[in-house]
């Protein structure tokens, strides 16, 4: 940490507002804020933060900005502004900013009708939502014009038109545009309508009631079947919403279902009583702790959302529920509380949203292992020049240089294809070269040109991309598509080949046809949050591409990727544990090639010679009881470090 760094912590301000943590280029990292700006800042510096992206985002800041606010309102507001505008890598990033559909009714029209808006206005009107579904929206709106006749043309076609319209002749409109129905039967139906949205579902049916007997009284028989029937249109519907909330509040209920650095966040919106819809938000991927996600979500979600609820129901406490209370009061005009239910009808509906929370995650995880879903989204983001139907995926795997192997793995349609998996043992490479390791498996692979896949894939970046377009070029072939997946930190560059090493990398325009780079989508904003990301480089494009809105496809390369790496470790520590084995065995007097080849064909490992009794190894062709004796003298009194939990590197 600079002395400069030093000084600005030291002297930060002892009181409420934001700070900018930045790296050495100057691009903020992350925005937080604080009662007390010294005290949190110290906190990170002193290690006392437990938070896991803590020690990631200490590595790489070099500068730290404060702005000072009058209180800590104003700096959750202010933070939240910053964080949209910048979107710092280590905040949650919260990228669903659309609208949501709310319906908007003006009783003071002489002839008002029901529509959808996505941005409710202040002009003295109605509105219901919103409506996190459009298509429960839409369906809400056919209903109310169905089933009350309320017109659903706009304003110029009722003042121009001169005789009904269809939605007339079918019994779907009272034709106020022409004089069929007048203004006070007209503004009945519209506060029959608005009932049904306030959720006096029951009232309004009772109202109904009365009125279809008197109508049949007075022998109005078409106006009472109208009506019945609109009673049981309205009465089937309300058979269809759950009552999940007897003291009719209008609740946000919060789940969170999370897997390593993946969180799914769900939310169940209640009015008046009435689960209305439900949202699953984008996933996060940020190693942070749940509550800074759910605060990060929450306060996003109602910086752009029109309707606040009395009650935002969450599965955990968040540090900042106050303040985000009095935000939101402040908005909305009345009281609003942010609550952790431990028991009741709250708790019970928290479990809900939970298992919702669970359910998109899994579900999002069994869409994306849908190769039909996959390969077109691969060969569509990635400006593939055919879809891959058979994908290649290279790795190494070596210690230092040592017992250095490399992997293939096959996959056809988006499954394993056991018959295309290869092993290799590391021929022509001394020492940690790994990009000569892959270079030569590559070769030897592609020499003959036989059985070539659409995708060529390795587990690396540049550098390992430069070595496959180099490698197949030198094998005469030309025409497949070839990427690098790497697994990344933010921040971090892609590897490049150390001083004295062989290189073989092509220029920036190799292997780019008119399918290439250029086309592919920009890196950009479709960076995800968080500290480690799985990028895709593609050959003649400076940047990298992220997948992470198209997961189907991102889940496909990870999938094939990580086959690839365990494959190689499984080989690798197979090398390792014979190789070792040999060592030590030829650490014993009298054992030469034949008996240790006759030992490692009996036993297998180093766990099952070890192990063996003098009887168990007099069984062995070649071995007799003096030496049996020897070896398991030797394995009993050994000090030197045991194979069975050899490790093994990577490269």
């Amino acid at each position: 940490m600079s002395c400069e760094l030093d000084v600005k912590i030291a002297n930060a301000p002892r009181s409420p507002g934001v700070y900018l943590m930045k790296d050495g280029e100057g691009e903020i990292l992350y925005v937080g804020k604080a009662k007390d700006l010294r005290g949190r800042v110290r906190a990170y510096f002193a290690r006392t933060d437990g938070r896991a992206m803590i020690p990631f985002l200490l590595s790489r800041i070099r500068d730290i900005e404060f702005i000072i606010t009058t209180t800590e309102k104003e700096a959750l507001i202010l933070e939240n502004n910053l964080i949209k505008e910048h979107r710092p890598r280590y905040n949650v990033d919260f990228r669903d900013d659309k609208a949501y559909f709310s319906i908007r009714i003006d009783p003071r029209e002489p002839f008002a009708r029901f529509h959808l808006v996505r941005r409710p206005q202040s002009d003295g009107a109605r509105y219901f939502g919103p409506y996190p579904s459009s298509a429960a929206a839409k369906e809400t709106v056919r209903f109310l014009q169905t089933i009350f006749r309320i017109r659903s043309c706009r304003d110029p076609e009722l003042r121009n038109r001169r005789r009904p319209c269809l939605e007339y002749e079918i019994g779907r409109c009272g034709a106020p545009c022409v004089g069929k129905i007048d203004r006070g039967a007209y503004q009945e139906l519209v506060g029959e309508g608005i009932a049904f949205l306030e959720g006096r579902g029951r009232a309004l049916i009772d109202q109904l009631r009365t009125r279809m007997n008197a109508a049949a009284e007075e022998l109005r028989f078409e106006e009472a079947a109208a009506v019945r029937d609109r009673i049981a249109a309205v009465e089937q519907t309300l058979e269809k919403q759950r009552i999940v909330s007897l003291a009719g509040r209008s609740r946000d209920v919060f789940g969170l279902h999370r897997e390593e650095d993946l969180t799914q966040v769900a939310a169940l919106f209640i009015r008046d009583g009435r689960l209305i819809g439900q949202k699953t938000f984008p996933l996060v991927r940020l190693r942070a702790a749940n509550g800074e996600i759910l605060s990060g979500v929450v306060k996003r979600y109602y910086d752009g959302a029109a309707d606040i609820p009395d009650d935002i129901v969450v599965p955990e406490a968040l540090e900042d529920a106050t303040v985000i209370a009095e935000w939101l009061a402040e908005r909305r005009g009345r009281a609003v509380a942010v609550v952790t239910p431990k028991r009741g009808e709250a708790r019970a509906l928290l479990a809900t949203a939970v298992r919702n929370a669970e359910n998109a995650f899994q579900s999002a995880r069994l869409v994306a292992n849908r190769p039909e879903v996959a390969l077109p989204q691969l060969a569509e983001r990635l400006q593939l020049r055919r879809t891959p139907r058979r994908i290649e995926c290279f790795d190494i795997s070596n210690t230092g240089g040592k017992h250095a192997v490399g992997s293939l793995v096959a996959f056809a349609d988006g499954l394993p294809r056991r018959a295309g998996y290869r092993r290799f043992r590391i021929r022509t490479v001394a020492g940690a070269d790994d990009y000569a390791m892959l270079y030569e498996v590559l070769k030897r692979r592609y020499e003959k040109r036989e059985n070539i896949p659409e995708l060529v894939m390795v587990d690396g970046g540049k550098g390992q991309l430069g070595v496959a377009l180099a490698a197949l070029k030198d094998c005469g072939i030309e025409g497949i598509d070839v990427i690098g997946l790497a697994k990344e930190r933010d921040g971090e560059r892609p590897a490049e080949p150390q001083q004295g090493k062989r290189v073989y990398r092509l220029s920036a325009d190799a292997g780019t046809g008119a399918e290439g780079g250029s086309g592919a989508p920009r890196s950009g904003r479709d960076e995800p949050a968080g500290n480690e990301t799985d990028r895709v480089y593609l050959p003649g494009r400076k940047d990298p591409v992220y997948l992470n809105r198209w997961p189907a496809a991102l889940f496909l390369l990870q999938r094939v990727r990580d086959e690839a790496h365990r494959f190689a470790v499984t080989y690798h520590r197979r090398v390792k544990e014979k190789d070792d084995l040999r060592s030590l065995l030829d650490g014993i007097p009298g054992i030469g090639a034949a008996r240790r080849k006759a030992l490692l064909l009996f036993f297998g490992d180093v766990r099952r010679i070890r192990a063996a009794t003098v009887d168990e190894l007099q069984q062995v062709a070649g071995v007799g009881g003096e030496m049996a004796e020897r070896i398991r003298r030797f394995f009993v009194g050994d000090d030197s470090p045991s194979t069975a939990d050899a490790d093994s590197g990577h490269g």
